[in-house]
């Protein structure tokens, strides 16, 4: 039988707030006091600076992030800057990986990509990757930015993951924030989103239930909606 797996979605969640309830749930789960989870969610305007830390990647003064209204934070994921705001599905699985020898890190961000390019396929689109690049890309823009902590565990051998995804939904999301940045430092190539490929309408939260079988067939969990 599949383990269980906590999902929840919530329409817009402080970026400093969903951070810190992240930081709590890896505890948990480490600790064996709650399940695994996937939180589904949408932030304000938010740039993150993950560790590679390349400040000149923000092309936006402190006195323009404030009149624009978009925060920034400098967090503990891997990669480089990236844009969050409405319109965008952002998913942090928080899920325990066993530390044992066939552990593969890599082959989990292969995963989460994976999770993305199944959903897309279903609307006939055709996403990949770029070898170069983490992320799932149709063509040469960019649709889902990918970044990752792995939390060494204090009671179990292995690691609990935190941050995850973001996935582009609604139409016009580059110009909303991407233009004030070179996302993950990446000055070649553009980025798109889901209604931008299909030319249709969808609701962020359409699109978090829809998800949600595409993820637990790569990761083999039972999802249990969280009210």
């Amino acid at each position: 039988m599949n383990k269980p797996l906590d999902v929840s979605y919530t329409p817009i969640v402080d970026y400093g707030m969903a951070w810190e309830l992240q930081k709590n749930y890896v505890s948990a789960i480490d600790q064996g006091e709650r399940h695994e989870s996937l939180m589904l969610l949408q932030h304000p305007p938010t740039y993150t600076m993950g560790s590679q830390r390349h400040p000149e990647h923000l092309l936006l003064s402190k006195e323009e992030l404030e009149k624009q209204g978009i925060g920034l934070f400098e967090i503990d994921r891997g990669g480089d800057i990236t844009y969050h705001g409405p319109g965008q599905l952002v998913g942090y699985p928080l899920l325990l990986l066993d530390g044992g020898k066939n552990l593969n890190l890599h082959g989990f961000l292969r995963d989460v990509e994976q999770v993305i390019i199944d959903y897309l396929a279903s609307y006939d689109i055709e996403a990949g990757r770029k070898p170069e690049y983490t992320g799932v890309w149709v063509g040469d823009s960019k649709i889902c930015a990918i970044g990752v902590k792995f939390n060494k565990c204090r009671q179990h051998r292995g690691f609990v993951t935190s941050h995850g995804f973001a996935f582009n939904i609604k139409s016009g999301i580059a110009d909303a924030g991407f233009s004030g940045i070179i996302p993950c430092g990446i000055q070649e190539f553009g980025v798109t989103s889901l209604e931008d490929c299909t030319g249709r309408k969808f609701e962020v939260e359409e699109v978090a239930r829809e998800i949600v079988p595409y993820f637990t067939r790569v990761f083999p969990y039972e999802a249990h909606w969280l009210s």
